[in-house]
């Protein structure tokens, strides 16, 4: 698969270093509102061709997808335009926090055959997998509660993440990890409500949520840009509990433990590069020869569930998801 890269995004270094892993992706294209900057990236980076527009990117012939890690107001409109042009997209999470645009680009890509992805590179990992095979097998029990979290020190408010009009925000940027592992191990949740902190831009700085999903299981998260980096993810049942230190990023170190009856049991996790298993999993969906891991189905439960807990907070009530 040859892939091109619609910005110069800092994310894109994960790509570039996951797709030297593999024999199953090309990185061989970037393109950027500014030429030079184009050109020089593509020194810097090895690769084939660089471009002065996105526009231009998206028209290559060569080029079989793109990699859209532009900030996340732009996800959709940049999306749309490469489905147009004929290319399957890998869409930096979340894709949107409006359900409508999930519909319209899964309605687009599928008329066209397109593979159409969401980037939870989390979901990947076989450590995810391996909790939510815990869960599934009764590790803890009937599961009662799922806590989350994900944070870290935001300090330029120039930043796209704390830009409003670019859809910035704590939950938008780490918080939508949280409610994707939940949703994860629960489904769908029913309803939400939230509390968030606003910033200088008038973004959530922080946010602080609960949903609650059938058979009485709930749901707590905090994300923030102005508390400590720290992530976790646990899930506590009738007979136990499970705690992945290290459920999102991938550049950290966390082990899994099992506490159950009193005593705690460390799981052995094989080590693996999540961006390198989504690229796979991306380029096999193109070729036919795997379902993508994460489809429509996701990405809307996803857009739903967010638009509903920013609504919770800007109302100050619960909100419950049937009435989106």
């Amino acid at each position: 698969m040859r892939l091109g890269l619609i910005s110069t995004a800092r994310i894109n270094s994960a790509i570039l270093s996951a797709a030297a892993e593999t024999d199953k992706v090309d990185v061989v294209a970037v393109g950027s509102r500014d030429a030079s900057r184009a050109e020089a990236y593509a020194r810097e980076h090895g690769l084939e061709h660089a471009y002065g527009s996105y526009e231009a990117l998206l028209a290559d012939p060569d080029l079989d997808a793109v990699y859209n890690s532009l900030p996340n107001g732009l996800h959709h409109e940049w999306t749309m335009k490469a489905l147009e042009a004929g290319k399957h997209v890998l869409c930096e999470k979340p894709y949107s926090r409006r359900p409508q645009d999930v519909e319209e680009a899964f309605d687009r890509a599928e008329r066209a055959e397109l593979v159409l992805m969401e980037a939870f590179m989390y979901r990947h990992h076989p450590r995810t997998a391996k909790l939510k095979s815990l869960v599934d097998e009764g590790a803890v029990g009937r599961m009662h509660l799922v806590r989350a979290t994900f944070s870290f020190v935001l300090e330029d408010q120039s930043d796209p993440r704390a830009r409003p009009e670019l859809d910035g925000g704590a939950l938008m940027d780490v918080g939508c990890y949280c409610v994707s592992g939940a949703r994860l191990l629960a489904g769908e949740p029913e309803r939400v409500s939230s509390e968030q902190v606003l910033g200088p831009t008038r973004i959530d700085m922080s946010l602080h949520g609960i949903m609650r999903f059938a058979n009485d299981v709930v749901a707590q998260f905090d994300c923030s840009f102005a508390l400590p980096l720290f992530q976790r993810l646990e899930v506590i049942g009738d007979e136990g509990s499970l705690l992945l230190e290290a459920p999102w990023r991938a550049d950290w170190e966390g082990d899994l433990f099992v506490r159950r009856d009193g005593d705690v049991t460390k799981v052995e996790l094989r080590a693996a590069d999540s961006y390198v298993l989504e690229l796979e999993n991306f380029a096999d969906a193109i070729a036919g020869a795997a379902p993508p891991l994460l489809g429509r189905a996701d990405a809307l439960g996803q857009a739903r569930t967010i638009a509903a807990l920013y609504r919770a907070a800007a109302e100050g009530r619960t909100i419950a998801l049937d009435e989106l």
